[in-house]
């Protein structure tokens, strides 16, 4: 009888831990998941701060890029006018494809020293002297319209321009190899020495 009693208590004790190796592992896996969920949100949250402080990072370099593409646009169209005339082998449009041309061969140069002193230095300054390239590009096209030496400023302040900007580049590549061999990190120093700079770009 007794033998009995002992054998129906070791199978009560036998089914309740199985029942809490039951429930340890339901709880467990619960905690697994709400950690996956967990880990997803977290990643997910810093993908989007992630993205959005790239795009704070060259917004305004965005900006200026469009506003080339409309003034490309804008090139085009007058090409296109003058070609539909009548007399499409006058001076006139002989003149407009030339600075077309003339523009859009250095526009690949202007872009890329734009985006490389934007991203490796700093996009304000380098935002600003692209908005004075875009003017000064527009001065030089409608001055070829008129007369060849018309458009000749606007063709030696855009080569200023660039230079600046490739400056720019040489600077923050200089800048990143000095900080992660060296240590020696210059960055507010040169950005605040091209804010500076850019407004001598106004000059004539």
């Amino acid at each position: 009888m007794c033998v009995c009693w002992m054998g129906g208590v070791r199978c009560q004790i036998l089914q309740i831990h199985q029942t809490l190796i039951l429930s340890l592992l339901d709880v467990k896996e619960k905690l697994c998941v709400l950690q996956l969920h967990y880990l997803t949100a977290h990643l997910a949250s810093t993908a989007v701060m992630n993205s959005s402080t790239a795009v704070e990072n060259i917004y305004l370099l965005v900006i200026v890029t469009l506003i080339s593409v409309l003034q490309n646009a804008f090139f085009a169209q007058k090409v296109e006018r003058e070609c539909k005339n009548e007399n499409n082998h006058t001076s006139s449009f002989e003149r407009v494809s030339c600075a077309n041309r003339n523009c859009m061969d250095a526009y690949p140069t202007f872009l890329a020293v734009m985006w490389c002193a934007g991203v490796c230095l700093s996009q304000a300054p380098a935002a600003f002297a692209g908005i004075i390239y875009l003017l000064v590009r527009q001065k030089y096209f409608i001055g070829y319209l008129g007369h060849t030496s018309q458009s000749t400023p606007g063709y030696m302040f855009g080569k200023r321009i660039i230079g600046f900007l490739f400056l720019m580049c040489i600077l923050g590549i200089f800048n990143f190899l000095l900080c992660r061999y060296y240590g020696s990190d210059y960055k507010e120093y040169t950005e605040t020495i091209t804010n500076a700079a850019s407004a001598l770009l106004l000059l004539p």
